[in-house]
């Protein structure tokens, strides 16, 4: 699939987003062996939630889905059946990572893959932590998928220090930790997506968090919950971009989580001069929602770094974007774990900004971007969602028609993104 982008159309109205990515897989993992029904409303449609069901039922949890909510009835902390298949993750890390931890606590024999961009991804950050629990794990070069794994109901409860902040890393350890006879501690040095702390929470977890720290305390029953998913702000990061950048654009996005350790991409805007307003807050199952308003600004260069980065990681491809329309330079920096991603995205966004005429500059661990005009040019996806969908938001301020290859990509976390975006005024052309 190609994308077709033409500048000039401003960006108005009213608009949602998936359900958030991250918080769905963790609802559907948790809920699979809690005792009872989980009834999950705005479960992700995009293609990496969709793996995580697949694997899910492949052990053996029965799930029912309609239009409105998925139905999950939960096995129990340790009823999760050896699965006769292979569980194919697709291209999603979150799922092996996860489904890793999950099943280090289950007696069964597994095997799991990905498509070949997974398979490039090394593991070995989760499979460390998770063999020290017991855990035998065994990958193509050591911790490259496929991996085979044998888990023991009987895990080992650990006290570990994160070497980098990684929220996949330390929910592995979580999911582990349910079946360990005692008290699993994870030390983090600095603050990372919390979601699997608060789901936990909700379905009955005796978790604590005490600053970095977080302590688990095993062999506890979880029960079944009704889970109401919050729209992705990640997947909105693409919206509000757009219309900071595009002039005289203001839209509204409804129901878009705002916890605080993902809304990284609201403060780097801000600092940067974009005009963002949070409406109508609550709480959906712990997790912060709001409504966000967002209008096109004057935006100025920054720096992203430190302990800013690891809130705003997934969002550099399209922060490279607003950089790109903003007064000056933009230095982002410690952003090297982008290269282990569904491809190298700081090879990936220089690479096709430049074919849009773009004056940046790619650095071991980052990017230096100096804003000026783009260009229209045919540039290309390296088969990554969210390099796509950040050549999309450029395309909109380009001089001239841009065309994005290799498209298909978007449907992993964002499916019907181009239309969203042509219901707010845009002109993107999907092409098979």
């Amino acid at each position: 699939m190609k994308l077709r982008v033409l500048p000039g159309g401003k960006l108005s109205g009213t608009c949602s987003v998936p359900g958030d990515k991250s918080i769905s897989h963790r609802a559907a993992m948790i809920a699979s062996i809690a005792e009872g029904a989980t009834e999950i409303y705005n479960y992700s449609t995009g293609a990496d939630c969709r793996q995580t069901l697949q694997c899910l039922e492949k052990l053996g949890v029965e799930i029912e889905e309609t239009k409105q909510r998925l139905r999950i009835v939960g096995r129990g902390l340790a009823g999760l059946q050896e699965p006769e298949q292979i569980l194919d993750a697709g291209n999603s890390g979150t799922t092996m990572r996860l489904l890793l931890g999950l099943l280090a606590g289950q007696d069964l024999f597994a095997v799991l893959t990905g498509d070949q961009s997974l398979c490039q991804r090394p593991m070995g950050r989760v499979i460390t932590p998770l063999a020290m629990m017991g855990a035998q794990i065994r990958g193509r070069s050591g911790d490259y998928a496929p991996l085979a794994i044998r888990g023991f109901s009987e895990v080992r409860p650990i006290e570990y220090r994160l070497p980098v902040a990684s929220a996949q890393v330390k929910s592995a350890i979580l999911l582990a930790g349910l079946q360990a006879s005692g008290t699993t501690s994870i030390i983090q040095p600095l603050p990372s997506r919390d979601h699997t702390e608060r789901m936990l929470q909700v379905f009955g977890a005796p978790l604590r968090v005490d600053g970095n720290v977080i302590s688990l305390q095993g062999k506890k029953k979880l029960g079944g919950q009704i889970i109401r998913v919050p729209g992705d702000i990640s997947a909105a990061a693409y919206l509000i971009v757009a219309a900071a950048i595009v002039p005289g654009s203001s839209i509204f996005i409804r129901d878009v989580g705002i916890n605080l350790t993902r809304t990284g991409i609201l403060d780097v805007l801000e600092i940067m001069g974009a005009e963002i307003e949070l409406e109508n807050m609550c709480l959906w199952n712990k997790e912060p929602m709001a409504d966000l308003l967002v209008r096109s600004a004057t935006l100025n260069s920054t720096v992203i770094a430190g302990e800013l980065l690891p809130l705003v990681l997934d969002e550099i491809p399209v922060l490279a974007v607003a950089a790109t329309a903003a007064q000056g330079e933009t230095i982002i920096s410690d952003a090297s774990e982008l290269r282990v991603k569904e491809t190298d995205r700081l090879q990936a966004i220089t690479s096709e900004l430049r074919k849009m005429n773009a004056e940046i500059k790619e650095k071991p661990d980052g990017l230096i971007i100096r804003g000026g005009p783009l260009e229209g040019a045919r540039v290309n996806s390296w088969g990554d969602h969210r390099i796509a969908m950040a050549l999309a938001v450029a395309g909109l301020i380009a001089k001239g028609e841009t065309i994005i290859e290799d498209a298909g990509c978007i449907d992993i976390s964002f499916p019907n993104f181009a239309k969203q975006l042509n219901l707010l005024g845009t002109l993107i052309d999907v092409q098979n």
